[in-house]
């Protein structure tokens, strides 16, 4: 007697699908299962009735000579082949993936028309019938495909016969395929459709009776219909064929979601999931979970809400037709009911339910690269499971725990993998030793790690190798003192020393300042922080100090002929440079140097770029912008210099003035402006005679140029402070602002001195101060105040 073959047609990742083949194998009881999927998986595929392996999974398979060529296979709860490979497993029966092996497939993909000798301008046949589904809907008078299959299977319970469903989908299937698919699409249909069979007659030579096959449902007319053996060997030979390996990967319903990958696309999983885990009262059950939901996020949702929402969807569905309240149905009652009307709240039932955040687990014996298998040994050890939902994760780098997971996370970002992204603590603290981390698990990482996985065995081994060949590959100088930092950040000793000779190299053949400017801050602040992770940056010393030398010697004239965009661009360098060699080598502290005084000798890396700094701002332009520093930076390098106290504010107010003279040019003086007050304002605040220089100026400028000026000048002031602007705007509304008449003017008739006195002993206090008799150095124009005796409120 022949073997009997059953063909179930289905829709992936359809539960209603799912419910109909569980039917249909309890009633057919075969002894073998055939499922439409890469047969590479016949070795592992009884690793799905292990009791770690938990769905959404998926089926990943690489070409091993090419990882980045890679094909995912993904399987949720509620997908008819993962409930035919749990039957098959659970009651012991032989199962096997029938589709084209991946070997083919990634060869395949590398002709124009997907088929060897095949062309890809899509002249040889019709054009593809698309998506069947959307077919049979609109053949149903149906606009809505989705809607219709939910109506016609998916809200269908099995009946008596387990079977007629599968036929009802054959029998449209074939009437849909009578025109065929024809092109690139329709040739590779082929291609699988034969190696489909081939399958099933190897099954049936092997002795099986009852023989089930689980596939798409367009599939089951060309598998019905059997032509000859050597018809379809004929199609299959000369196939070409690249190395592959599979394994298992952990999915996301979030990736079920995305228009990519096998089988992939489906709008609703958590909902799809819902459906097929709740057979009964599948409408009630959610409702209840969209309460419990929102509940957690502080909406206020009663018993009472849940009942009139249900009601609301199943009369919905009456009202439209429907045998069942679907998703359209249950979304529209959670908005009106229980959202009050709010898109919000109705984006995170979406979000949450609709979608949803579940991740799967494989176990551990799952075939898997040696660098996958170092990778979960420290996720375990270091306590850092994967997960689909991101969340925020604090390190304090002072516990050795928390110092292990970020050289973890940043070796990870080495080798391409941004399972953790840095970010900024909602604490606020500055502190070096102290991160924020962004976790967020994608399961197109295990095709990273299988990328990576030929630079070592094990993630510190892998990061090291990448980051000497990152160094060999770096265009820039700037790009090597970052790896440098992202090498001390991951605690990469062993990559430290290549990296550094490719450094040292490049630094001394680099003559660019732009370039070295760009390259000393990752250096310095690698120098500077890294001491809190135990790391050894004692060779970057040398380099680091040689660069900051050598950007002080070449900055003026690098400096010289600039236009505005350069001019912009070499603004930003001297502000890092001189963030970087404050952190290199800090300044002398004490008092500022008195007005025009020069410092004493300086050897120090501070100490040549302040005689940089002062180079560059006493080189006024004298045949015009291209013979001269542009008023930006030399405005930029005076404010350097007096907030580190290497410059008197009366050299300052000196240099001011000199600058805003009508003999000066007005928009050489708005640049000088801007370059001066960038970065705070409050010092014209304190200083009335900068104050008055600079409304002199701009009531002296005519008014043409004025208009010209404008648009700087705006630029410039809106980047101050709110309460600087506000104040210099309420200084100029009392009157002129040249010498102290104004800031006597300020200062309103009726202060109460008493009340003022009373907190100037806890500013004292606050600002670590001594406590003299009188308050030292009142603003211009404004009377001593006595110091009272400290009371009890101190």
């Amino acid at each position: 007697m022949g073997a009997e073959v059953t063909l179930l047609g289905v829709r992936h990742h359809g539960p209603g699908s799912a419910r109909a083949v569980a039917a249909a194998l309890a009633q057919l009881r075969p002894d073998a299962v055939l499922i439409e999927g890469p047969p590479e998986a016949d070795t592992i595929v009884a690793l799905a009735g292990d009791k770690d392996m938990k769905p959404p999974v998926a089926l990943l398979a690489h070409v091993v000579d090419d990882p980045a060529k890679a094909a995912f296979w993904p399987f949720a709860v509620f997908s008819p082949e993962w409930v035919a490979v749990r039957y098959a497993v659970d009651h012991d029966v032989p199962v096997r993936f029938v589709d084209l092996p991946a070997a083919h497939t990634f060869a395949l993909a590398d002709h124009p028309s997907g088929v060897p000798g095949g062309t890809s301008d899509g002249e040889d046949g019709p054009e593809p019938l698309g998506d069947p589904i959307a077919a049979l809907a609109r053949a149903a008078g149906h606009d809505d495909p989705e809607r219709w299959w939910e109506d016609v299977v998916e809200h269908r319970a099995p009946g008596d016969d387990a079977l007629a469903p599968f036929a009802a989908v054959a029998e449209a299937m074939t009437a849909l395929r009578e025109d065929g698919a024809a092109g690139p699409a329709g040739r590779r249909d082929e291609l699988r459709e034969a190696y489909m069979r081939q399958q099933i007659r190897a099954a049936r030579r092997a002795g099986h009776q009852r023989i089930a096959v689980v596939c798409g449902a367009w599939h089951v007319p060309a598998l019905r219909t059997m032509p000859t053996a050597a018809h379809d060997r004929a199609l299959l030979t000369g196939l070409p064929r690249l190395r592959t390996e599979i394994t298992w990967v952990p999915w996301t319903h979030r990736r079920l979601s995305q228009h990519t990958g096998y089988g992939a696309g489906i709008d609703s999983p958590g909902w799809y999931h819902h459906l097929f885990t709740s057979p009964d009262r599948p409408v009630t059950r959610w409702m209840t979970g969209v309460a419990e939901l929102l509940r957690a996020e502080d909406h206020p949702v009663s018993s009472a809400h849940v009942i009139e929402a249900v009601r609301l969807a199943e009369t919905l569905a009456v009202m439209r037709g429907r045998p069942l309240a679907g998703l359209g149905e249950t979304l529209d009652a959670v908005r009106s009911v229980l959202c009050d009307g709010s898109d919000v709240a109705l984006a995170l039932v979406h979000e949450r339910l609709v979608v949803g955040d579940a991740l799967g687990e494989v176990p551990d014996d799952a075939p898997a690269v040696p660098l996958q298998r170092d990778l979960a040994r420290l996720q375990r050890s270091l306590r850092l499971k994967p997960e689909a939902a991101g969340r925020e994760l604090v390190l304090d780098l002072r516990k050795d725990l928390d110092a292990s997971r970020s050289r973890l996370l940043h070796r990870l970002r080495l080798l391409g993998i941004g399972w953790g992204e840095p970010g900024r603590t909602t604490t606020g603290s500055t502190g070096t030793f102290r991160e924020t981390w962004q976790l967020h698990w994608e399961p197109e990482y295990a095709v990273r790690v299988v990328e990576a996985a030929h630079w070592g065995t094990t993630v510190e081994d892998a990061a090291c190798a990448r980051a000497a060949r990152a160094a060999v590959d770096a265009a820039e100088l700037a790009d090597l003192t970052r790896l440098v930092e992202q090498c001390l950040l991951a605690g990469l000793t062993g990559a430290l020393p290549s990296v550094m000779r490719v450094l040292a190299d490049r630094a001394a053949l680099d003559t660019d300042v732009a370039h070295l400017a760009a390259a000393l801050p990752p250096l310095v602040r690698a120098l500077r922080y890294g001491d809190v992770r135990s790391t050894d940056g004692r060779a970057l010393d040398g380099v680091a100090h040689a660069l900051a030398e050598r950007i002080s010697i070449g900055l003026p004239p690098a400096c010289t002929g600039l236009d505005a965009d350069g001019a912009a661009a070499m603004r930003a360098h001297l502000d890092a440079v001189h963030t970087a060699v404050g952190l290199l080598a800090p300044g002398p502290s004490g008092a500022p140097a008195p007005s025009g005084a020069a410092d004493a000798p300086d050897d120090s890396a501070a100490g040549r770029w302040a005689g940089a700094l002062r180079s560059l701002a006493s080189r006024e332009p004298s045949g015009g912008p291209a013979t001269g520093v542009p008023g930006l930076l030399r405005g930029r390098a005076v404010r350097l210099l007096l907030d580190d106290g290497r410059l008197g504010s009366d050299e300052a107010g000196r240099r001011m003035g000199l600058v805003l003279s009508p003999a000066g040019a007005p928009a050489d003086a708005a640049g000088w402006i801007e370059g001066f007050l960038t970065g705070g304002g409050a010092l014209l605040l304190h200083d009335a005679r900068l104050l008055g220089l600079l409304d002199d100026w701009l009531t002296g400028v005519p008014g043409d140029t004025l208009v010209d000026l404008l648009p700087m000048l705006r630029r410039t002031f809106s980047g101050l402070e709110a309460g600087v602007r506000r104040t210099i705007g309420e200084r100029a509304a009392a009157g002129p602002l040249g010498g102290g008449a104004a800031l006597v003017a300020a200062v309103p008739d009726d202060l109460d001195e008493a009340r003022a006195d009373a907190a100037l002993p806890v500013l004292a206090l606050l600002l670590g101060l001594p406590a003299p008799d009188t308050v030292p150095g009142p603003p211009v124009g404004l009377p001593r105040i006595p110091r009272q005796p400290q009371g009890r409120n101190t």
